[in-house]
């Protein structure tokens, strides 16, 4: 499944300023076992095989979790690394959500993940190998329908316990506060794509049960963990019910929740959990939002912390931190000798915002190059802006022998291209390694070699997305190597992402029409169709394209690839609407074909959520604040850094929020968006479309250069 092929939009809001710098204050180090992972994962189950420890879990921070299906490996809970799946989901799937994965009776291992593009389902596929390849079982049809247990009921979230006899039992179901209640199936062990009996748990038996059934068993009792809350926000928790068989009933249990948001914020929604048993010890494996917190409530990190029982057989409140647990074995580890090393960076980017709904506060953090020296995993190093190169210099104090660097990048299953080089004076530089060319994901993504050195840089010149910003959650350097998982991610046919050009892309004019075929002024050349009618009338002395609904204008030329994905932009149109609807699109330049969260992006003017920016999801979409006044003349402008979109009316901010895209370019379309009923009813007289930020300074500058000619 190299790569799952997206298009929809989501969700986010909140913040920043951007500064360049160059040298950089020592950080003290904040070296953390939580969260365990450096990346976005949510929805963990983690299982032991053998020697290894394996997390499977939903790739969060990518489209409504579609991110590229993964497993994390380990021997010892503190050094992951992380795997791509091969793994044949039918097509037109993009989602993998909360997978689990069970030893079935004839030795091979069941992978089963939710998805709900046609029907909230359950799909199961089948390896000789914890790590794949996974072949569809059931001939790729659902294992657990929708509609299972309940009519209608959404089959998500399935864990699966095997019982002692070889029974196989799953607990599922999301909205379960709607439904009123979970599922439970009994599978067929020596067909797990059978169902051989269901069973309702209704809602009374499981309080504010809303999703990720955990069952466990204990002492002969069943424990029905379960999340409650709505997971993008800080009242998602973990609550429990036991019961003495399988189908209940169901008692809730003491000590609810026992997993919650602390008293300070800064674990905050955890849930969707799952549990280890490593002898007589319980360790509670979850996810929790970023910190801090990114918009959406879906970019969320992955934590663990001991679960324990009283004498009683309850579950005690779990003390969620971020020192995690002790590493079970772990023999002969060299030190990273770049922890807590001073840094200097091209730049790193700082965010300021007022406090949103996935917030618990106001927003003033910077991406600082220290970071990614802290071993946390809950910190980042971020360049600025999307451009590239940037690149980051660490001190470690004296002249090393350096034989192992390990890079963590922000997103773990899309490739980084780099360099890392090595200096005895910080002036000049020996290539270390030199991954420019790099088309492999993987993280760590581990370079050997044997040179001394004082100053390590590392240089990200290429991205697999365009418009993916440079980030490292930590970097580690080594001078003895160690046993690294006998795995490897194949390479990516992808890519790498377009760079912008830094320039007016598409540049329409009413002034300019003269017939049908309308010149673009802007830098990708071609002509502006009109479809439908052309009509064009004088509103208070100004001449605008007369948009009556039915008719608006493409671009001959298509949005090139430095608009694809998170890439800069900056969008700008004189409209004037004589009566504001519920949602109009005045410019697009992307797909909105499937349209999960972030994946579309289109200037709007309209009263609703999506009235100034539609992402198509009511969670990220940006609305106007306040209305632009209708029947006036205005200059409407979106900018987005690749962090921050900013709305501006007539010059002044009007709104904002932070959030990172993932859209695919394609049409340039003028008072259409794709979807005839968000068709523009009014007159533009000017519509431009950069593919780089303007800041708030050249926004006026521009509404000067480019203001309508009264006649």
């Amino acid at each position: 499944m190299k790569k799952i092929k997206f298009s929809i939009l989501l969700s986010l809001a909140v913040f920043t300023l951007c500064f360049v710098v160059k040298a950089q204050p020592t950080i003290q180090s904040q070296s953390t076992g939580n969260p365990l992972l450096p990346g976005y994962f949510a929805d963990p189950t983690i299982k032991k095989f053998g020697d290894w420890y394996y997390i499977y879990a939903t790739a969060d921070g990518v489209k409504l979790a579609s991110g590229e299906p993964s497993v994390w490996v380990s021997r010892d809970l503190k050094f992951w690394s992380n795997y791509e799946l091969d793994l044949q989901v039918p097509e037109g799937l993009t989602n993998c959500w909360a997978p689990d994965v069970i030893l079935g009776k004839d030795g091979r291992y069941y992978y089963f993940m939710g998805n709900c593009q046609f029907g909230c389902n359950i799909y199961g596929y089948v390896s000789d190998s914890p790590m794949g390849p996974f072949k569809p079982i059931n001939e790729g049809k659902p294992v657990i329908p929708v509609g299972t247990a309940k009519e209608h009921l959404p089959a998500l979230d399935a864990q699966f316990l095997v019982e002692d006899d070889g029974s196989v039992y799953s607990w599922f179901g999301t909205w379960c506060t709607s439904f009123k209640g979970m599922g439970l199936v009994k599978m067929n062990p020596e067909n797990l794509g059978e169902i051989i009996g269901s069973h309702f748990i209704p809602i009374a038996e499981i309080p504010l049960a809303f999703e990720a059934a955990y069952p466990l068993k204990y002492n002969g009792k069943y424990y029905l963990m379960y999340s409650a809350g709505d997971c993008r926000l800080s009242s998602y928790a973990v609550h429990y019910s036991v019961a003495d068989k399988p189908e209940g009933p169901y008692t809730p249990g003491k000590n609810n929740p026992v997993l919650s948001t602390n008293s300070d914020g800064t674990i905050d929604g955890p849930g969707h959990h799952s549990v280890l048993q490593e002898g007589d010890k319980f360790y509670m494996v979850y996810h929790r939002h970023d910190n801090p917190h990114s918009t959406g409530g879906e970019f969320r990190q992955v934590c663990i912390d001991e679960m324990k029982f009283d004498a009683e057989g309850n579950i005690l409140k779990v003390e969620a931190g971020h020192s995690g647990v002790q590493p079970f074995k772990i023999k002969n580890q060299p030190k990273n000798l770049a922890l807590g090393a001073k840094t200097e960076a091209s730049s790193y980017y700082h965010l300021i915002s007022k406090k949103t709904v996935y917030s618990q506060g106001d927003y003033n953090y910077s991406y600082l190059p220290g970071n990614a020296v802290d071993d946390n995993n809950g910190t980042l190093w971020r360049a600025a802006s999307g451009a590239l190169p940037q690149n980051l210099t660490i001190d470690l104090g004296k002249p090393t022998k350096i034989r192992r660097v390990a890079t963590e990048f922000e997103y773990p299953t899309y490739y980084y291209q780099y360099k890392i080089e090595v200096s005895k004076d910080n002036k000049k530089w020996v290539v270390y390694s030199d991954k420019t060319n790099n088309r492999t994901s993987g993280c760590p993504m581990i370079d050997d070699n044997e040179l001394t050195g004082r100053y390590l840089r590392l240089t990200i010149t290429g991205t697999e997305n365009s418009g993916m910003l440079a980030a490292v959650w930590n970097i580690k350097v080594f001078d003895k190597r160690f046993d690294l998982p006998p795995f490897a991610n194949k390479e990516s046919n992808i890519g790498p992402g377009a760079t912008s050009t830094g320039s007016l892309l598409a540049d329409f004019n009413a002034e300019k029409i003269i017939d049908s075929a309308i010149p673009n002024a802007g830098t990708l050349g071609g002509q502006f169709e009109v479809v439908g009618e052309l009509k064009t009338k004088t509103v208070e002395g100004i001449k605008a394209f007369e948009l009556d609904g039915s008719n608006y204008l493409k671009l001959t030329k298509p949005a090139p690839a430095s608009l694809d994905w998170n890439s800069a932009f900056t969008a700008s149109v004189w409209v004037y609407n004589p009566e504001v609807a519920e949602g109009e699109c005045l410019l697009a330049w992307n797909s909105r074909e499937i349209m999960l969260q972030s994946s579309y992006a289109a200037l709007m003017y309209g009263t609703a959520k999506f009235g100034a920016v539609a992402h198509g999801d009511w969670a990220v979409d940006l609305p106007f604040s306040p209305l632009p006044e209708k029947g006036k003349w205005h200059h409407i402008a979106v900018t987005f850094d690749g962090l921050l979109e900013n709305v501006y009316v007539d010059g002044e901010l009007n709104n904002q929020q932070p959030i990172y895209l993932f859209v695919q370019a394609t049409d340039i379309l003028i008072g259409a968006s794709g979807e005839p009923t968000e068709n523009f009813t009014g007159y533009i007289s000017r519509a431009q479309l950069f593919d780089k930020v303007l800041t708030s300074a050249e926004i006026r500058d521009l509404i000067l250069q480019t203001r309508p000619n009264k006649n």
